[in-house]
């Protein structure tokens, strides 16, 4: 995009004004411009004017006034694992980088909550937390930043049991669209006092403030903890015996579907060698007692659907490695077709209705003869087809888009969702409409405009405006 000459010199004036508030911490290198372009899709890089390294919120807050006086987009980056262009700078702007914003403030023990910076990362947390008794559970694979995960509502493979981050986040501090610091909620469990504005900015993506720290709910570690991979003759069993389980109530912690496919890559990229079957991943969190009830009911459950193969892990080093075999699945997707990008969809819907929908899509990947392996938080009902494209081939592309706009009507059709945890970004801008009518998206940009008129902060993602 050309901009006029106007523009460029205030950006460039802006820039100046940015480096004498933090000195080397404001970058125009074109690497650092161009790492914080992209998240890890399939998305183009989308490069902002300069990224500056904040280190305190009252930095946030000056950063976001400057550009204020210059209308210029504003674009909150944590570790830059987003999948749907969250952090592209559509219009260019201020990238503003809070990685180095990573203290962990305070750990109240007894009230079992503690309060961080936005840049601290979710592995980072629950190291820090390891001798407390304590953990934070939300885990969306990548080590994500706490900040990033509550601004795209994140959730992952805890959520059936411990909830997504809308459920775990207590508080915020926010810097509005004109460089105001507010705060959002308290460390109550509960409360009625006036609008909910922690849920507001839950979910947001930076298009209404910038989240500079963060209230959470801590739980306590489990007495014993087992997981287990177990194999079943096709998806459409391994999604029956996990609907039986959530419907019979087992408090299950995590239970996760692999397709074949994606078993098959992880073998070779993790150099392990679990049976090239339809998998379920799972974990169980209790008492001795309480473990030993759940694991005999899911092995009732899944046998009456073929079940087979049961590996079980109690060591905590070996439910590290099965749980990091699991979370570098999208990564040995890559490694079967080097150079290939990950088109990562992402739809969820009733749990009643999840075999239907997850042998539909397959039965439609098959059909377009694209290497698109399933995955999901199966216990929520979520699942995921990463369809893995060649960047440079169109006609791959539009492809993948078809089955993509196809999946999500499957799953609107059903009462589900386009996302059930990477958020709108621009990648899913375009299914708004369908999922929730006219109405509800302009009662979103009133919102959005009434709390950032001038549309500077991250603008092009969730809402049209």
């Amino acid at each position: 995009m050309n901009r006029p000459a106007s523009k460029i010199s205030d950006r460039e004036t802006l820039i100046n004004q940015l480096r004498d508030l933090l000195g080397e911490r404001t970058s125009t290198s074109p690497s650092v411009l161009e790492q914080h372009g992209r998240g890890e899709s399939w998305h183009p890089v989308q490069a902002p004017d300069a990224v500056c390294f904040a280190h305190s919120t009252e930095e946030v807050a000056a950063i976001v006034k400057l550009c204020a006086a210059s209308a210029t987009p504003v674009i909150a980056f944590g570790t830059g694992t987003s999948l749907e262009g969250q952090v592209q700078a559509v219009n260019g702007g201020i990238c503003i980088d809070l990685s180095q914003m990573n203290q962990i403030l305070e750990v109240n023990n007894e009230d079992m909550d503690c309060r961080v910076q936005a840049g601290v990362t979710r592995r980072e947390l629950n190291q820090y937390l390891h001798d407390t008794g304590l953990f934070f559970p939300i885990d969306p694979g990548a080590n994500t930043s706490i900040g990033g995960m509550t601004a795209t509502r994140a959730s992952g493979t805890n959520a059936v049991r411990y909830g997504t981050m809308r459920e775990n986040v207590l508080g915020l501090t926010v810097v509005t669209a004109n460089g105001d610091i507010i705060k959002t909620g308290t460390r109550a469990r509960k409360s009625s006092a006036g609008y909910d504005l922690t849920r507001l900015f839950v979910g947001s993506e930076g298009t209404l403030g910038v989240i500079t720290e963060i209230s959470l709910r801590l739980h306590g570690l489990c007495e014993s903890i087992s997981a287990a991979i177990v194999n079943f003759p096709d998806v459409r069993s391994a999604a029956e015996a996990t609907i039986m389980t959530i419907q019979m109530g087992i408090p299950v912690a995590r239970i996760e579907i692999l397709d074949s496919a994606y078993i098959k890559a992880i073998n070779a990229y993790s150099k392990t060698d679990y049976p090239e079957l339809d998998t379920l991943f799972l974990e169980f969190h209790g008492t001795s007692a309480g473990v030993a009830e759940q694991v005999q009911m899911f092995d009732e459950i899944s046998q009456e659907f073929g079940a087979t193969g049961f590996q079980w892990a109690e060591k905590e080093e070996d439910r590290k490695k099965l749980w990091r075999a699991r979370h570098d699945a999208y990564y040995a997707g890559l490694a079967v077709h080097p150079g290939h990008r990950g088109y990562v969809t992402d739809v969820c819907v009733p749990i009643s209705r999840l075999a239907d929908c997850i042998a539909e899509t397959q039965a439609d990947i098959a059909a377009s003869g694209l290497f698109a392996p399933v995955i999901g938080h199966v216990g929520d009902g979520n699942f995921h087809s990463t369809m893995f494209i060649d960047p440079d081939d169109d006609a791959m592309f539009e492809k993948a888009l078809e089955v993509d706009r196809r999946m999500v009507q499957r799953a609107i059709d059903m009462g589900g969702t386009c996302t059930g945890e990477h958020g709108i970004g621009m990648g899913k801008l375009k299914h708004m409409r369908n999922e929730h009518g006219d109405g509800a998206v302009e009662t979103m940009q009133a919102i959005k405009l009434a709390l950032d008129p001038q549309n500077i902060m991250n603008p092009g993602k969730v809402v049209d405006c």
